[in-house]
């Protein structure tokens, strides 16, 4: 396999793809409203559960809406119609962000729903989660600023090969964010689809005299474990969840990714896994096309 544009290319794609309006609410109401999804947010450690899990128990639940996000900015003269479908515009992030609040949703962590999923424990009234891909500089500067107004917490899925590069965020900004109460996680090294990874790759190197050389290496090891290191020793913390580049995923990866001890997998719109469903969970993009009312409906309408 060829891989000496790796770093440079997934970057590029990424690159394509990946306000403030009036408040309608008092001052008073949208404190209260920070206030207690502050308190719904803001409790001790969970604590994970442990033991067999019944998969046909986790199918059984209901689903918690899960929302992925990718850039948060403006629209550019550049950007494709495709891409668009990637690009939240920061006025229609901030009025999503507003409708949560005012429509009494809260945020949960990856912990909270790993435990209700697998035990049935309790969850928030309307819960949901709110998840971050890429690593993109817009996800610190704009998106957590803005979900910090109503004590919004969320999963940032890191990957490593970006972080400190233009446009992306600094090993300093995810520890903060990590240390702030969102959970940081993983999302491979360089964005290469997990369904096509191997144990046994060739690393194709071309020396300044012109000389090619290959080296073989391993592609878990590369993507999987070495970023949940470096994740790891950024945060302090244990890294246990990870997003699909892509969203894409096939049955032969699950057993490999259960093996690296992930509790949980987040992938897009696809049906479940019935032998791993908490490898498969589900999320739904915020469209850069959608309005705050397709955005509320979706919501309540794909989980």
């Amino acid at each position: 396999m060829l891989k000496q544009f790796s770093a440079v290319l997934p970057l590029l794609l990424l690159g394509m793809v990946s306000c403030q309006s009036k408040p309608t609410s008092t001052d008073k109401a949208a404190a209260d409203s920070a206030k207690t999804a502050t308190e719904e947010t803001s409790s001790p450690a969970v604590k994970l559960a442990t033991g067999p899990i019944d998969k046909a128990a986790v199918l059984a639940r209901k689903q918690v809406p899960i929302v992925c996000y990718h850039q948060i900015r403006d629209w550019k003269a550049t950007d494709s119609k495709n891409a668009k479908d990637y690009i939240v515009q920061i006025a229609a992030f901030k009025e999503h962000m507003k409708m949560l609040a005012d429509s009494g949703y809260h945020t949960i962590l990856p912990d909270q729903l790993y435990n209700y999923l697998v035990t049935g424990a309790p969850l928030p009234k309307k819960p949901i989660m709110l998840t971050f891909d890429d690593t993109d500089i817009d996800q610190y500067t704009i998106a957590a600023p803005e979900m910090k107004k109503y004590g919004f917490k969320g999963v940032f899925f890191v990957m490593t090969v970006s972080i400190g590069r233009p446009h992306y965020m600094t090993a300093e900004m995810i520890k903060k964010l990590s240390d702030d109460g969102h959970v940081i996680s993983s999302h491979t090294w360089d964005h290469h689809r997990v369904d096509k990874y191997s144990h046994n790759s060739n690393l194709v190197i071309k020396g300044l005299n012109g000389k090619i050389t290959n080296r073989p290496v391993d592609d878990w090891v590369t993507q999987i474990d070495k970023p949940t290191k470096k994740l790891e020793e950024i945060t302090g913390k244990k890294i246990q969840y990870f997003a699909y580049p892509f969203g894409i995923w096939k049955k032969p990866v699950l057993p490999e990714l259960d093996k690296k001890g992930f509790k949980m997998a987040f992938q897009l719109a696809d049906k479940r896994d019935p032998d791993y469903p908490l490898l498969t969970v589900r999320r739904i993009l915020d469209s850069g096309y959608w309005s705050t009312k397709t955005f509320s409906n979706s919501i309540r309408n794909s989980f």
